[in-house]
């Protein structure tokens, strides 16, 4: 709406440029730039003469001033007051007019309020999580599931059909080393007979290999105690290897067919995947369709093979399948290697093509993190080469890496915070929270509203970091009521829900009284008017760079203003019948923009907490 406003006024303010132009003899006139003014009082719109001066042989404040007076004598011209501070003209924006256009609007979307029709018509697939079926999931998947969530909302937001689906990796020797370490240590145990989550499970055989490895290494250098460094490194890389030909044997076999091999790995996947699916449905993830790597492990060949033919790969020296990628400033990639085996990138190339065929997209985003970046430069130039022209709107949503405040996670030694207990242990936080504020008796359920407020927590405190960047996850800071948190954004809603549920017991008194948005022009009022007035673009926004935090830090830029308001300003008691509706109107309002912006996040609505 904010848009639509500057748009407008660019448009007059051109118009007026045009007609100083014409007597100069100037037939075209550079676009005005637009900007906002430092402060508030400046004015909503700042444009800029600076680039004129020398066309039209004049000052830039003296060019304002002209453009002013020339608006001024327009009949048509909107609500608003023009300012000229020395080679700027601003536009100062009627809050009373945007406050009734805000109302109008919200009034009438309700929870269709901030979407938009951008991506009409269009079909996109994105794929995220992408889980090992060696282990659990954990934060790291936490922050890639979040973004995919959000991501879907708002390109559903503009109009887009979305198609999530999830990659999982069930196959290759990583696989193959939970599955030895189990059929070595296991001793018949089952995620039955321990009271383990299967995917738990099947990751603590997945560090008791790691372990094993390390008791492998420790033992080659013991006999030898009189090595140097350099003989230290390659007898650890002798023992990492030898501890590793066990799984690359299972794996050889799994490939081959073997019965035993196969069905061990069908037993292991099967409590991993429930596993998985129980955390999912904890975390309010869910997917359109799941991909299995050991269903698409091969489909890439033949591909390759094709590209071989037509020319655009080549066979190397070695007798391996590779691509020249001096195109895109790289060197070589293999994709075939010279036995005629695939590799990863050859799987995500068949993939890519099978997901079209199943589901012809318009584009398609990956959610994988930063280290992959090369990864996914090869993978869209080898489908480009291939001639798929779909291939230019594969798109890569880089994120970075989630970090604790005692360093970085590693799943091998079991270092990683585990999703299911962090959302546990964040739920356990909201439970104490509710009981030290005396608030069980005001909940429905307390164990669901303690999960809702974990969920909100864990949801806004990831997304609310621009998705390339590194993050640092600090769970007693993600839980806190107080602050720029889910918590205290969840608090508000619930504050303002219980304001409203007030009024509707006295709003006979009001009936015949109307909304005046012209009441609201305090300072807190019109900057909440137009933060709310944004939001649409704001969620355009959002959705065209895929990026969730721009929303959140409208979010608690609305939330973090109305408590401000909400503590100078009597709301339910103002002075007047007309005041007392205006702000009850106003927190109407912001109460729509926060429900629909949690429903983009991930946050839960909680009307009590």
């Amino acid at each position: 709406m904010l848009e639509d406003s500057k748009a407008a006024w660019k448009a007059l303010v051109m118009e007026a440029l045009g007609d100083i132009a014409r007597p100069l003899g100037l037939d075209q006139v550079e676009e005005v730039a637009t900007g906002k003014p430092p402060k508030a009082e400046q004015g909503d719109i700042a444009f800029p003469m600076f680039s004129y001066a020398k066309a039209f042989r004049m000052a830039p404040a003296k060019i304002a001033s002209e453009v002013m007076a020339r608006l001024k004598e327009r009949s048509d011209l909107p609500s608003g007051e023009l300012i000229v501070l020395g080679p700027y003209l601003n536009v100062k924006l009627d809050s009373g007019e945007l406050a009734r256009k805000v109302h109008e609007e919200i009034l009438s979307k309700g929870d269709d309020y901030g979407k938009g029709n951008s991506l009409a018509g269009s079909r996109v697939m994105i794929e995220f999580s992408c889980p090992n079926t060696n282990k659990p999931l954990h934060l790291g998947h936490m922050r890639n599931d979040s973004l995919g969530m959000a991501v879907t909302a708002l390109l559903k937001s503009q109009g887009a059909t979305v198609r999530k689906v999830n990659l999982i990796n069930n196959r290759g020797v990583h696989i193959c080393k939970s599955m030895w370490a189990y059929k070595t240590f296991g001793g018949g145990e089952t995620p039955e007979s321990t009271g383990e989550k299967g995917d738990h499970f099947v990751g603590r055989y997945y560090v008791r290999y790691a372990d094993y490895e390390k008791e492998c290494v420790a033992r080659l250098l013991a006999a030898h105690p009189d090595a140097d460094e350099k003989e230290k490194e390659a007898l650890k890389a002798q023992a990492e290897a030898q501890a590793n030909a066990a799984p690359q044997e299972m794996l050889r076999k799994w490939e081959a067919g073997d019965e035993e091999t196969v069905e061990l790995w069908k037993l292991m996947n099967g409590w991993t995947l429930q596993g998985l699916e129980e955390s999912y449905r904890s975390m309010g993830i869910d997917f359109d369709k799941y991909y299995y790597e050991s269903d698409t492990y091969k489909l890439g060949r033949s591909e390759v093979l094709k590209g071989l033919e037509k020319g655009v790969f080549f066979r190397a020296e070695d007798g391996s399948v590779q691509i020249d990628l001096a195109d895109i400033g790289l060197d070589r990639k293999v994709l075939l290697r010279r036995d005629g085996t695939s590799i990863y990138i050859t799987q995500d190339i068949g993939t890519a093509v099978s997901r079209h065929e199943d589901w012809p997209f318009d584009s398609m985003i990956y959610v994988v993190a930063s280290e992959q970046q090369y990864h996914f430069r090869v993978l869209f130039h080898c489908l480009k080469v291939l001639g798929y022209e779909w291939a230019d709107e594969l798109h890569h949503l880089s994120y970075g890496m989630v970090n604790l405040p005692s360093g970085r996670m590693k799943s091998r030694e079991g270092t990683v915070v585990d999703a299911d207990d962090l959302l546990a242990n964040l739920s356990e936080l909201a439970r104490q929270e509710i009981v030290k504020k005396e608030r069980e008796d005001a909940l429905d359920d307390v164990d669901a509203t303690s999960h809702d407020i974990a969920l909100g927590a864990l949801n806004y405190y990831l997304l609310q970091v621009t998705p390339e960047r590194d993050m640092i996850f600090n769970p007693a800071e993600s839980i806190s009521f107080n602050g720029n948190t889910g918590p205290y954004l969840q608090y508000m809603g619930a504050r303002i829900s219980s304001m409203l549920a007030k009024f509707e017991d006295v709003k006979a008194d009001y009936k015949d009284v109307a909304f005046d948005p012209s009441l609201l022009d305090g300072e807190d009022e019109v900057a909440l008017i137009k933060s709310l007035a944004s939001f649409p673009e704001v969620v355009a926004k959002a959705a065209a760079t895929y990026d969730p935090s721009l929303v959140c830090a409208l979010l608690y830029d609305v939330a973090k203003t109305f408590s401000h308001y909400y503590h100078d300003n009597q709301i339910l008691k103002a002075g007047t019948p007309e005041l007392v509706v205006a702000r009850v109107e106003l927190a109407r309002m912001v109460l729509q923009v926060l429900k629909n912006a949690f429903a983009i996040v991930g946050i839960p609505f909680l009307s009590a907490m």
